[in-house]
């Protein structure tokens, strides 16, 4: 969740970064008491995410500069259409305007690549979700530009839920079987019957002895399409079925089709491009 003092301290470390002792440009070259008026403008189509984040960073800067007509997160948009109009202090909006600019093109960057998956496989089951694979100090923000774009949050971090994944099942020694199955068993007796479990799986031989211990979900990774068709079968509603590895824009709905309940996609927030949004005059 996206709250108030994410939002704030994320503008703060950038702005800190951006101007730690102050915009000499601005200071030096414009009045003090100057003002300007100025659009947030798209110079391509896309879905807006970062709108807190464009607010805050002016409000930061001077707290008397006015944002209005903000869009909303989620909102699509055309290139020439305006995000947002900022009035207020020359020397405050041009202080803010690239730190502003900076989030708000990340975020639509990551919400548009989104929107884009969630199109591709509309008419399925399928919810397109987010990873782990974040920019780190930016996950908060990355994941609610994913949800902006229609997407799923998966687990926000390590705390959130129990994964275990194929390095785990080695490091326990337990990867098929019935060891397989006595490890997750008391994984689950210590874990306590509230929290999800989710198990990676990188063959279908694994799949029977990992659903005898009741686990949340599965994690079908890198399965071949014929795989994943088999893997949703033996599953059989006793988990939730999630596909992960070789996902894109070309083969997603392929994926989708083979009945699973989620499909995970690191790129959306590792591969995603900003947007082309920019502040000028009026």
């Amino acid at each position: 969740m996206l709250t108030p003092r994410i939002v704030a301290d994320a503008v703060r470390v950038a702005l800190s970064e951006d101007a730690p002792w102050g915009d000499l440009t601005a200071e030096l070259t414009i009045d003090e008491g100057a003002k300007l008026e100025t659009v947030v403008s798209a110079r391509e189509p896309g879905v807006f995410a970062g709108g807190p984040l464009i607010a805050e960073a002016f409000r930061q800067v001077d707290s008397n500069i006015c944002v209005t007509d903000l869009a909303e997160e989620g909102q699509r948009f055309d290139a020439g259409d305006t995000l947002a109009v900022i009035a207020g202090s020359a020397r405050g909006v041009l202080t803010a305007e690239r730190v502003a600019l900076n989030f708000a093109q990340r975020m639509s960057g990551i919400a548009s690549l989104t929107a884009q998956y969630v199109e591709a496989v509309r008419g399925t089951k399928a919810a397109i979700a987010d990873t782990r694979k974040t920019t780190p100090g930016l996950r908060a923000l990355e994941k609610h530009a994913v949800r902006a774009g229609g997407g799923s949050n998966h687990r926000f971090g390590l705390s959130d839920a129990i994964m275990v994944k194929d390095n785990h099942l080695v490091a326990l020694g337990a990867t098929d079987g019935s060891a397989l199955t006595d490890a997750l068993r008391s994984l689950r007796a210590r874990a306590g019957h509230t929290t999800s479990i989710i198990v990676e799986v990188d063959r279908l031989s694994q799949l029977e002895p990992v659903l005898e211990a009741e686990v949340t979900g599965v994690l079908l990774d890198n399965f071949s399409l014929a795989d994943l068709e088999q893997g949703v079968r033996v599953v059989a509603g006793r988990a939730i079925c999630e596909a992960s590895g070789g996902v894109n824009l070309e083969t997603v709905a392929a994926i989708a089709a083979t009945g699973v309940d989620v499909i995970s996609v690191g790129r959306l927030t590792h591969g995603a491009t900003a947007l082309d949004l920019g502040l000028d005059a009026r």
